[in-house]
Formats: structure tokens, sequence, C-alpha cells
């Protein structure tokens, strides 16, 4: 008899279940039961249900809508008649999710936990100028009678060849599938399961939402910042409600005002910069209001503290800026020409960046740039080169003097190459700022809020103070206040 050897120094690896072994284990529980609905890619996810064996047990009907009159006769017709988009996913989902119930008895099923996986893909273009990308979903019941739970996320391919890019679909999908119900209790694994066998240079997933009686804790927000801290997507955006969004869709040719920050808290000094760059922003030429979306943006390295990452911080301070109104992205950009480059990957209207001086200081500190064969001057290129501009928002210097872009100083090396471009209008000042606010900081605000201190209320914007109260957010302790007046 073989007894398997173990060595010290060994470490524990997790086995992870082959293709064939996901697809094998759905085929034969005997109560997982569904349809496949595959449009824009061919039949990728369900071939590997027929070739593992035992598939009869597990599909009830794969199709392939290929043809778009056929796809608009079975799913409807799309208003804005595209057919790689969240609305036909969902459309797919709910349309195959009734045909099962319709057709399939519960009396003869009583057992059955239904499912339908669906996705809507578009593969690299012959001329390989847009790689692809798309829509992959399943609904999915984990009891008999409970309501469907619902996974939908958007990829995007990073492969130039379309044979590579199909069969990176049909893993994903499989992996999808087999997390939907053996991993649905730790939807953070889930999710890095849906690597399984694949490599973050194939696949990007920019964005996820769970929903259902499974996912009735998943905060959506919170497993958007998974796909960036593990590495899966460099940005990820939601909206005042909480809602994971598509950063292409919102950001599509759209004017983007962009502010970043901690906004831990987020205090009167963020929102009257954002109020009055705003006012600014719109009325210069060519900027509609309809057509304008302001981003709040925190990056990853504004979210560690000793190195990790505080979710609970995190939620607090998304928390804020949606009862402000406000989309909220979440990226890996540390430079700033690198949020500029990535707007620049979907509209090529105006775009403005508000921020303090010291972050206009910090932009012009020849550090950052090292790593770049074009130095800072590389930088500047992705920064400047479009229709960009910066709102700059004074500070108060060390002897009570206001700064501005007149009076702020780089680096003499840099002397020259900030004239240049405040010369050429790039940099501009708010200058119908609340003088009352300039000596408001976020860190102190916080340190005052941990510490039980008085008086921070008044620095923050109107209702904010009171959601940390009501939610206890930034460690607020109503217990350190009262001894603290005691």
């Amino acid at each position: 008899m073989d007894t398997e050897i173990k060595l010290k120094g060994d470490r524990i690896i997790e086995q992870i279940p082959s293709v064939k072994d996901k697809a094998l284990r759905i085929n034969l529980n005997e109560n997982i039961y569904g349809t496949f609905a595959e449009i824009g890619a061919g039949q990728e996810t369900v071939r590997h249900f027929f070739r593992a064996g035992g598939s009869s047990g597990t599909i009830a009907k794969a199709m392939s809508a290929y043809d778009k009159d056929f796809s608009d006769a079975v799913y409807g017709i799309e208003e804005d008649g595209r057919y790689v988009t969240e609305s036909r996913l969902k459309k797919m989902l709910s349309h195959e999710v009734n045909l099962m119930e319709q057709r399939l008895s519960r009396e003869k099923h009583p057992n059955k936990m239904f499912f339908s996986y669906a996705n809507t893909v578009a593969t690299i273009d012959f001329a390989k100028q847009f790689k692809g990308h798309g829509w992959v979903g399943i609904s999915y019941q984990i009891e008999p009678e409970e309501e469907y739970n619902e996974i939908i996320i958007h990829i995007r391919f990073k492969e130039t060849d379309v044979r590579l890019q199909q069969e990176t679909l049909g893993t994903l999908g499989v992996n999808l599938i087999y997390g939907a119900f053996y991993k649905y209790n730790d939807p953070k694994r889930l999710l890095r399961y849906l690597y399984d066998h694949l490599d973050k240079d194939q696949l990007e997933i920019d964005t996820i939402n769970f929903s259902g009686p499974r996912f009735a804790d998943v905060d959506n927000r919170l497993m958007s910042l998974q796909l960036v801290k593990n590495g899966m997507t460099d940005a990820v955006m939601f909206n005042p409600d909480g809602v994971n969004i598509l950063p292409a869709a919102i950001l599509y040719k759209k004017n983007i005002l962009a502010f970043r920050g901690s906004f831990r808290p987020v205090t009167k000094v963020n929102m009257d910069m954002y109020e009055k760059s705003l006012k600014m922003f719109l009325d210069e030429n060519k900027v509609e209001k309809e057509n304008t979306l302001v981003v709040f943006e925190i990056t990853l390295s504004n979210l560690r503290s000793d190195g990790e990452i505080d979710e609970r911080d995190f939620m607090d301070r998304a928390e804020l800026l949606c009862s402000l109104g406000q989309t909220v992205m979440i990226s890996n950009f540390q430079e700033y020409y690198k949020v500029v480059e990535y707007f620049s990957n979907y509209t090529k209207a105006r775009m403005g960046l508000a921020m303090g001086v010291n972050n206009l200081v910090d932009i012009f500190d020849e550090k950052y740039y090292r790593h770049l064969s074009g130095g800072i001057l590389e930088a500047f290129g992705k920064l400047f080169y479009r229709d960009m501009k910066v709102f700059l928002y004074p500070m108060i210097g060390e002897d009570g003097e206001i700064i501005t872009s007149d009076t702020l100083k780089v680096h003499p090396r840099m002397k020259e190459l900030y004239k240049f471009f405040k010369f050429n209008g790039k940099v501009v000042d708010i200058d119908d700022y609340d003088h009352s606010i300039l000596e408001v900081f976020s860190r102190e605000v916080l340190n005052m809020i941990n510490n039980g201190k008085p008086g921070w209320e008044f620095m923050l914007p109107s209702g904010i103070s009171e959601i940390i109260k009501e939610h206890q957010l930034f460690g607020y302790d109503p217990n350190k206040v009262l001894k603290e007046i005691n």
C-alpha cells in the first residue's frame, strides 16, 4: 500500500480541479440541470460539459443564436442595436430561466436546481485593432424552491488570436458555473477561482455584480475592490447606488472631470474644490453639462495601511461618497498620467483634473518617472497632450500666505517646464474658493474622530457627520465623545 511521502519544509498546496473535473462533478450531480446560451464566440463553455461525459443529466438545452435576426426573434431587439451588452445578457438569462420554469414540471423534477448560463461575446476583429470583450453570467438556484441567484461579469480579452480567446472563454465559463455552485459561500474566493487554469495576461475582468438570496450580504463595491486588489483589472467604477458599472460604458465619449483624494473622510475642502472646478469646467468651450461625468478617484495606494488594504476603511469612504451622489473609481494608478491615459481609451472629449497645490508640486517631481524611458517628458506628454486642464485649489503656506499657481515652487530643473504648461493654460487657478476652510485637512478630522475630540462636524459637508455617527464610520465611538465632554 502506497503512502504519500511528506518532507520537512513542504507547503500545503491547494488542489485545483482540472476543467474536465469541474465539468464532470457538475454533470454527475443529478440535481444540477440547466441551459447554455452562447452568442458571438461559439459553444465554448458547453463543449467542456459534453466532452466530460454524463452531460445528459445536466444539459437541458444548448443554443447559439448566431444570426442577428434569430437572436432578435428569441431575445428581443435592443434599443441601441448592439448585441454585446449587459442588457442583452440579462435578457438572455431571464428568457432561458423562464423557459425552463415553463417547460419543466416541478412535480416531475422536485429536487432539481435549475440554472441558465449565458454569454454574449465579440472576439478579436480581422484587423486586430479591437481585441474583443463580452458579458458572461449565470442565473441559478441552490435549493429547488429558492429564488435565483445571479453572477454577471464583463471581460476583456488580451490575447490576439481568436482560437485562444475562444478557449479562454470556455475555461472561464466552466470556472464560473463551478464557482457559482461550489464556492458561493465565499464570493472573494469565487472571484479568484475564475482564473483557475487562466493567466491574467489572457483575460481582464473589469466588472462583477452578485445578486440573489445567497448574495444578500455581498456589497458589490467590495467585490470591485477585490478585482483591482487581485490584479484582475486596473480600475473599477461604481455609481451612487453602490452598483458596479462598466467603465467603458459610462466614460464613452464623455467630458471627464476627475478628483483624486483619500476622502478619509470627505471634507468641506473636497466639496468646495468639486463645486468650483465643475463650474469652471462647464464654462469651457465644448463642455456640455449633460455629456459631463464627474469621477471621484481613490488609488489603491491610498487604501493601504501597513501594506494591507483596510476593507472597512474603504467601505466607510465609499458610503460617504455615494451618499453625496458621486461616481467612484478605484484604481491602481499611482501617477496622474496613467489616470488620463486610462480615460483616453474611452473618450477624446475634454478632461479636467482638480487638485491641490501639493499634488501639483508632486507631479513635477522627477523621481516618480524614473521607470519611464522618456522620464518626466514622456509622462507629461501623456498627461497634457490631450484637451486636458488642471484646476488648482490653493493652499496656505507655512507663513500663512496663500499659494497659487503663480507662487508655488517646483524643483529648479522643472521651473521652465512648469512655466510652459502654465503659459499655455494647462494649469488654471480656482479663484472663487472659500477662504474660511483652507485649514481643514482630512487627516486632522480623522484624528479628531478617532480621539473623540469635538468640533470636527463643522469641517464636513452637510449631513456627513450624521452618517458617520449613525453608522460609526472611521472608528467613531460615541462613548469616547461622552468621556471627553465629561
